[in-house]
């Protein structure tokens, strides 16, 4: 089960490779470029610059050096540590992921060195994936780098989701909510998204840097009271909040502003293609198949449980005797951290379905829950598996562990992590459980 569990895994993220997803939405013809049918003419006397960042902007610009060769005329790209690729036109940064670093920094002022240059007669061509708001810091004045880190950190601490998280890093940034868009006008913007996001929110993903920002100052004042992170924060970072809600600094861009006229924006892969491509998947070895409608959201080890109820429930109703059930799921989950362990969100995911199906006695039930980009939290699994016999005679160390936020610990040792490395694409998580056949008697 646990190799069909994989193998349902990987056709999910096959179907959203970066370059793969460019190449079904844009292709060239002669002087312009056709997005979805819409024509896009190359620049006669004017630049085309390429930017971007994110854990699978390296395939992106590999698809577009592709369709573009030498009509690129610079470009550069910021990605998480080993997740790069060879490029010929379009310039390589490594910086660091979740929390910012200065290599991202300078990479990102780089960037918007090159945009502020650009011209009417200009194209810039972006191209975004999930893990870019971290890549990009790029703090307004007074606020520091360190800061920005502090501030990462403790929003990661409080279990924020990204939409929060983003909305403190685009109202302290030059480059997200719209800003990017903002300094490269008047030149004509053209932005490509792989979405990470639960609602594929184009103003959330990668912090928006090339769309309108809905989120205000007064919001992530209210959002840092509700969280208790004003004595947790730099000085520097409140004041500058404070004085954005008080008008003393400019909001970001909203969806009125003019500047959009000459921005187009466009999402080329998602969560939704991955548990497609994976619902096909099992359906080819035989299983019954039900996605969950709406993406998962919330704490960690609560979701966990409530995926593995609503599967055991559809098993029950769709399923019957001689035939294995796969219950899909799509989102992405938070944890509030109380202890001082390793682990990220679906390797607690999936500790917390292995504690309960142990507890319950069900011995049926085989989950993966991993993100699609191949690393889940600060560590070198993409997720985990949850099997109940596997904790036998673990159970007592397993939530000792849970409660101290060390699920990849309980994991490794009970043989339970998933290991991918860097799957170049970012499309959320995917939580995959299997119901093996039940009985005739089950069944009636």
């Amino acid at each position: 089960m646990r190799q069909q569990l994989e193998r349902i895994f990987g056709a999910g993220l096959a179907a959203v490779a970066p370059d793969a997803a460019l190449r079904r939405h844009v292709r060239r013809e002669g002087g312009a470029l056709c997005v979805d049918g819409e024509i896009w003419p190359l620049p006669e006397r004017g630049r085309v610059l390429a930017v971007g960042a994110g854990k699978g902007a390296a395939p992106l610009a590999r698809a577009l050096e592709e369709l573009l060769g030498d009509r690129i005329d610079e470009g550069a790209i910021i990605v998480k540590y080993g997740h790069g690729m060879p490029l010929e036109r379009i310039q390589t940064y490594e910086a660091a992921h979740p929390v910012p670093d200065a290599a991202g920094q300078a990479a990102t002022r780089h960037i918007m060195r090159m945009v502020e240059g650009a011209g009417a007669e200009d194209l810039v061509i972006c191209l975004f994936t999930g893990g870019a708001s971290a890549l990009t810091p790029a703090p307004v004045t007074g606020v520091t780098l360190e800061d920005m880190q502090r501030l990462t950190a403790s929003l990661l601490a409080c279990g924020a989701s990204i939409q929060e998280m983003n909305a403190f890093r685009k109202h302290l940034s030059v480059f997200g909510g719209g800003q990017l868009a903002r300094a490269a006008a008047p030149a004509r913007v053209l932005s490509f998204l792989v979405s990470d996001v639960v609602g594929d929110d184009m103003g959330v993903i990668a912090s928006g840097p090339t769309s309108p920002d809905a989120s205000t100052f007064g919001e992530c004042l209210e959002l840092m009271a509700r969280y208790g992170l004003e004595e947790k924060l730099p000085a520097a970072l409140v004041r500058s909040l404070r004085d954005g809600a008080a008008g003393r600094r400019p909001e970001t861009p909203k969806a009125d502003d003019p500047l959009f006229h000459q921005v187009c924006t466009r999402i080329v892969a998602g969560n939704g293609q991955a548990l497609a491509a994976a619902a096909q998947a099992a359906l080819d070895m035989g299983m019954v198949v039900q996605v969950r409608e709406r993406p998962y959201t919330g704490e960690a080890r609560e979701c966990a449980v409530q995926l593995v109820k609503e599967a055991q429930a559809a098993a029950r109703r769709f399923g019957g005797a001689g035939q294995r059930f796969c219950y899909l799921a799509g989102g992405e989950c938070t944890v509030t951290l109380r202890g001082t362990g390793r682990g990220g969100r679906n390797q607690e995911m999936a500790l917390a379905a292995a504690l309960h199906l142990r507890e319950a006695g069900d011995g049926r039930v085989t989950a993966l829950f991993a993100g699609t980009d191949g690393t889940d939290g600060p560590t070198d699994a993409a997720g985990g598996f949850a099997a109940g016999a596997a904790l036998a005679g673990r159970e007592a160390e397993a939530r000792d562990l849970l409660e101290q936020n060390d699920s990849y610990t309980a994991l490794e040792r009970a043989g339970l992590l998933l290991r991918t490395g860097p799957t170049l694409t970012n499309v959320m998580d995917m939580a995959i459980l299997c119901v093996e056949s039940q009985t005739d008697e089950k069944a009636a």
